[in-house]
């Protein structure tokens, strides 16, 4: 994990209003090098989690719906059974905003050994 992974972690999501301006393809592509695996694809972020079993998934599941709840912003995800696929982006402003970056480098964190 880099420098920059670990500033984003230790940041809190700030609120998004309407108006709030996404960020540039410029910032995105930035901000993509500091989050190591995530993919800018159809104005989400998006990665998949590999788990051993249906267990560990739920449990990682569950360990980030705890973070999604104490920093207000809720990724989509998309649940198997030693699987998950997380995508962010900010409804509110209609593309991806820091908020974004900052949960992804949060659930990295809940994916580390």
């Amino acid at each position: 994990m880099g420098t920059q992974t670990s500033d984003l972690a230790a940041q809190k999501c700030q609120p998004c209003e309407g108006g709030t301006p996404p960020l540039s393809n410029e910032e995105i592509q930035d901000l993509l090098q500091s989050i190591e695996g995530w993919k800018f694809q159809n104005g989400q972020l998006h990665k998949a989690f590999d788990f051993k079993n249906y267990h560990h998934t739920i449990a990682f599941v569950n360990a980030l719906a705890w973070v999604s709840h104490r920093e207000n912003h809720h990724p989509d995800l998309e649940v198997s059974y030693n699987r998950c696929k997380v995508s962010y982006v900010t409804h509110a402003i209609g593309g991806l905003s820091k908020n974004d970056f900052i949960c992804a480098a949060k659930t990295d964190r809940l994916f580390e050994p």
